[in-house]
């Protein structure tokens, strides 16, 4: 290892999820799975233990941890979003839990929760005009899903 590499906690579906998440972003696979080599807690032995794979040509690690460990939104994963069909494409495919979307978060049916965030809004949120800012920050916050176009309109 030459980096840090997140470890995200899952009840037995750490290979189900890491196959799922690689297949809805680019440079993206699972590059292992590792098997339990004996029984313990969580497997029996032989049970997919870990599983590593790449999200973005990022290192993460899923462990088949249990049902000890629930993820929470103090922890999400954000994905850069260039245009509306891309971010709607990832909230479709990432949201389980509609209720739970807010400024573009949601969570997926594994429990992690995920931010599809679109670069111009970062832009515009930074934006020097502290008014223009504003603007856009408080449209953003009345979205579950972010509209590009309102953002837009907000910032004019």
């Amino acid at each position: 290892m030459d980096t840090i590499t997140p470890c995200l906690w899952f009840d037995g579906d750490a290979e189900e999820a890491a196959n799922f998440y690689a297949s809805l972003l680019p440079d993206s696979r699972v590059d292992a799975v590792h098997r339990s080599p004996a029984d313990n807690p969580s497997n029996k032995e032989g049970d997919v233990l870990t599983v590593e794979f790449t999200l973005m040509g990022r290192p993460f690690v899923g462990l088949n941890g249990g049902p000890i460990f629930q993820f929470t939104e103090a922890v999400s994963l954000m994905i850069p979003a260039e245009t509306q069909a891309e971010i709607d494409r990832l909230s479709d495919a990432l949201s389980a839990v509609p209720e739970a979307e807010q400024c573009g978060w949601v969570k997926d049916k594994y429990g992690l929760s995920w931010q599809i965030t679109p670069t111009r809004l970062l832009d515009l949120i930074a934006d020097p005009d502290a008014a223009r800012a504003k603007r856009v920050f408080e449209a953003m916050m009345q979205m579950k899903r972010i509209d590009l176009a309102a953002i837009e309109k907000a910032a004019a």
